[in-house]
């Protein structure tokens, strides 16, 4: 039996040919608002077009046709995604005038997927399918192999060049697109190595016995070679959830896992309980990584709660504790990874990234309680283990309670509520507030002197704050700068089934911006503010109101000219501009600190919103971001030196 149809999904019609093409919808507005179509124009945009050709080899894959993905960055930044799929077909269906390849490339929303007889499972649903990458291109090459022929077609902007052409003879299947983002369009077409091998990663832990490699030839190692990775995973999710706990103290060795199928619909899960505070549960839909959660998140987290409160209850653990255990005190500690297929999925919520199915809830219940009941049987010392964690956690989060609604308290009274230190606006409309939250009290005054009062708030904060991710929640609560952050912002933290839910209504600031030195301590203090959020405040960052703002490094001065530069690339190059071939004719001034700026250089270079560049806090991929913040602010330090090793030539501030 195939690693496919273990995990529940089947084979879908071999009969994969032109008439499987179903033409939906034009592709005439998709360079007019780019935005609609892949969610922005930079960074996030860029990439996910690479997601989404990647997307169509992965459904090859899940229908049992694919085995090899690889990925190529090109030295101008164009992109080759190849697989040894079946290839699309390249013959005219039936109701058509040109190819099913030319349907595919420039029509939106065209392609197999929504026959339900040639895919049974489409992880690419979601997004707008090849042809919206073809039209956000200045170039598109596709070579199909297919019926022993190698065909090939040209586009530029969406528009073919020239139609399908025979280019050779092959004895292999499999589809080659090369692709080219349209400068114009993109602010941004610098493609990240990091980025893009984090989510093959992801993708070869969800679907296992899959090889994706990645090669950047930008750049080559001491020896000559292409920096390069294949990710290829064997047994799935529990090498997922091992990747994920690799920098945490683990409770229980083994790994719980299940691969079942309930009620018609594939479920995986994989989790392992760990020393840390936080709870670490990612969810997937069709290889979607569903960041806000949905049906199977809550089924997987009422069959848990259920099936360890009911051992807890029969083996008369919970005898001693003197008030009610709830469903957090059961995640603390817990990473998890669920995964489902779903034939018609439906989503909602702030980035449609919520599963909306009411069915899959009980599917995952029923699979996650079947699990847990054979494992807690089975081994009854690792099963005491879990639970007196469990009963830890209880006696934490009511110690922490009391202290979150010290907090609350002080921040629902009226006038004197707010922290002493924060130099509030005068502008009441949320939408129109913003906050910099600023790295000590002697930058904090050059920022309340820069700043417009009208909408720009000042919180200052007196040195680095607490590391969450090493603390237990109540230390967290009773942390004055953090209750500083809840108590200026305005918002509620916590219900009685997530205390880390974050009740947005009485946000007092829309844009909530992270201001720190550009130097070690800076990106240090930083990092924790930012840590704080992904833990704790993590709606924040989902609903798009966390930003990073980037003051400049240097202050580049020759006679009365001046220009400020971001990065280290800038600074040489003004200094070439300028220095007419004597670098001594150049001042170069260092901003270590932004106490090192005055008023008005602070506003005019990181303030002013005419100016400025702000870089918005996302989370593109949950898993990736949980995993680098255990590493950078965890216990374990040779993964942590490690990664600053590996990364230390790509630090830099992009302007």
């Amino acid at each position: 039996m195939s690693e496919i149809e273990k995990n529940g999904v089947t084979n879908g019609n071999n009969n994969y040919g032109a008439d499987s093409i179903q033409v939906l919808e034009g592709l005439e507005a998709v360079r007019k608002r780019p935005a609609m179509y892949i969610g922005d124009v930079n960074e996030r945009g860029l990439h996910h077009l690479v997601y989404e050709v990647v997307d169509n080899s992965i459904d090859e894959a899940l229908a049992g046709y694919c085995g090899n993905i690889d990925v190529i960055i090109h030295p101008d930044n164009s992109i080759t995604v190849k697989d040894d799929g079946r290839g699309i077909p390249t013959e005219i269906p039936s109701k058509e005038s040109r190819s099913a390849l030319e349907i595919v490339l420039t029509v939106l929303h065209a392609g197999g997927k929504f026959d339900k007889d040639s895919y049974k499972v489409s992880g690419g649903l979601h997004g707008v399918g090849v042809s919206c990458v073809n039209a956000l291109s200045t170039f598109l090459r596709a070579e199909i192999h297919r019926d022993g022929k190698i065909w090939m077609q040209e586009f530029s902007t969406g528009k073919p060049l020239h139609e399908v052409q025979v280019v050779g003879e092959t004895d292999k299947t499999g589809t080659i697109i090369t692709f080219k983002p349209d400068a114009s369009i993109f602010t941004n077409i610098v493609y990240k190595y990091d980025t893009l091998s984090a989510r093959l990663r992801e993708l070869a832990f969800l679907n296992a016995g899959i090889r994706l490699s990645i090669t950047d030839q930008r750049e080559k190692d001491e020896q000559g070679q292409f920096k390069s990775e294949i990710h290829h995973s064997e047994e799935g999710l529990k090498e997922f959830v091992e990747y994920l706990d690799n920098t945490r103290v683990k409770l229980t060795q083994e790994i719980i896992h299940v691969a079942t199928e309930k009620n018609g619909v594939p479920v995986e899960i994989a989790l392992q309980y760990n020393t840390s505070y936080s709870e670490n549960v990612h969810s997937y839909v069709n290889n979607i990584n569903t960041i806000e959660g949905g049906t199977h998140l809550t089924g997987f987290r009422r069959g848990l709660t259920r099936t360890l409160k009911n051992y807890a209850d029969q083996s008369g653990m919970l005898s001693k504790l003197k008030f009610d255990i709830s469903g957090d005190d059961f995640r603390e500690g817990l990473t998890a990874v669920i995964s489902v297929k779903v034939a018609e999925p439906q989503f909602e919520g702030q980035t449609k990234t919520k599963l909306g199915n009411s069915d899959v809830a009980l599917s995952v219940d029923q699979a996650v309680s079947e699990m847990l009941s054979n494992y807690l049987e089975e081994n009854p010392r690792a099963a005491k283990i879990i639970m007196d964690k469990v009963i830890l956690a209880a006696q934490a989060r009511h110690a922490a309670r009391k202290a979150r609604e010290m907090v609350q308290r002080k921040n629902a009274l009226s006038g004197g509520g707010l922290p002493g230190k924060l130099s509030d606006c005068s502008e009441r409309d949320p939408e129109k507030c913003e906050i910099f939250i600023v790295e000590g009290d002697s930058a904090g005054g050059t920022a309340k002197q820069g700043r417009d009062r009208r909408n720009q708030a000042i919180l200052p904060l007196r040195g680095k704050i607490l590391n969450v991710e090493k603390a237990m929640q109540h230390r967290i609560f009773e942390n004055e700068e953090i209750k500083n952050i809840f108590t200026a912002l305005g918002v509620t933290i916590g219900t009685e089934e997530d205390s880390k839910a974050v009740n947005l209504e009485k946000l007092r600031y829309h844009k909530i911006v992270i201001m720190t030195d550009a130097d070690v301590d800076g990106s240090h203090i930083a990092t924790l503010i930012m840590t704080f959020f992904f833990r704790y405040m993590q709606d924040l960052i989902k609903h798009g109101h966390l930003y990073i703002a980037t003051p400049p490094l240097y202050l580049v001065k020759k006679g009365k000219r001046e220009s400020y530069a971001w990065t280290e690339q800038q600074r040489m190059q003004l200094i070439a501009e300028w220095g007419d071939g004597n670098e001594g004719s150049v001042h170069v001034q260092r901003y270590k600190g932004l106490g090192e700026m005055n008023a008005s250089q602070l506003w005019e270079t990181t303030m002013d919103p005419e100016q400025r560049t702000l870089q918005q806090v996302t989370i593109e991929n949950a898993a990736e971001a949980d995993h680098v913040f255990s590493m950078l602010m965890g216990d374990d330090v040779p993964p942590r030196r490690k990664f600053i090793e590996d990364h230390a030539h790509y630090a830099k501030i992009d302007a």
